[in-house]
């Protein structure tokens, strides 16, 4: 039994920059772009080939995986506006020690909401600390496994124009199991 994320991402809100291929691979190279940045490489710096390049060549290689734990769109229309990946992540003691070592400005988070999840938290940072770019984060403890989608915005003058379409596609995140049925039918089961 595998569980995989699914998620119904509005094909006309969203371009999905998730596997492989020609398919999405503007929108892909402008989300990369996003992410990079967002991680704190900036052109020019000193080291900032290196680090950009490393850091293009581990997010890509996050967006071909193809296990189902991970998932991730760019804004249709203009992918360098805004790069949304959700993850699954086994809960280990190293991760829950993590999440309660974030700093301080973490903290203010308010309930979220998903029909599938349950209840979780929802943080969005428009004005963040030290230059970085406006996020926003949804988190929910499954028990078994964290599940996150962060949004990044590549433009922050229109980061606040993505809020209702992000609770939506926030709210349609799952995660479901399959079955193994035989050597080649799978039956797949509908959250809980």
């Amino acid at each position: 039994m595998t569980a995989r994320l699914q998620a119904d991402a509005d094909p006309q809100r969203w371009v999905s920059i998730t596997g492989r291929g020609l398919r999405g691979a503007g929108a892909r190279r402008a989300a990369v772009d996003t992410l990079v940045q967002s991680a704190g490489v900036v052109p020019g710096q000193p080291g900032s080939g290196v680090l950009g390049f490393l850091a293009g060549r581990m997010i890509r290689a996050g967006l071909r995986s193809d296990d189902g734990m991970t998932l991730a769109w760019a804004a249709k229309g203009d992918p360098g506006a805004l790069t949304v990946m959700a993850q699954a992540q086994v809960l280990t003691q190293q991760l829950r020690a993590a999440r309660a070592m974030m700093p301080m400005e973490f903290d203010d988070t308010e309930d979220f909401s998903n029909p599938y999840l349950g209840a979780g938290e929802k943080l969005v940072m428009s004005m963040p600390p030290q230059g970085r770019a406006p996020f926003a984060t949804y988190t929910w403890d499954t028990g078994t496994h964290l599940i996150t989608l962060q949004a990044v915005a590549g433009d922050p003058e229109r980061f606040g124009t993505f809020a209702e379409d992000l609770d939506h596609l926030a709210r349609s995140l799952r995660f479901a199991d399959d079955v193994e049925l035989g050597e080649s039918n799978v039956l797949r089961l509908p959250p809980a």
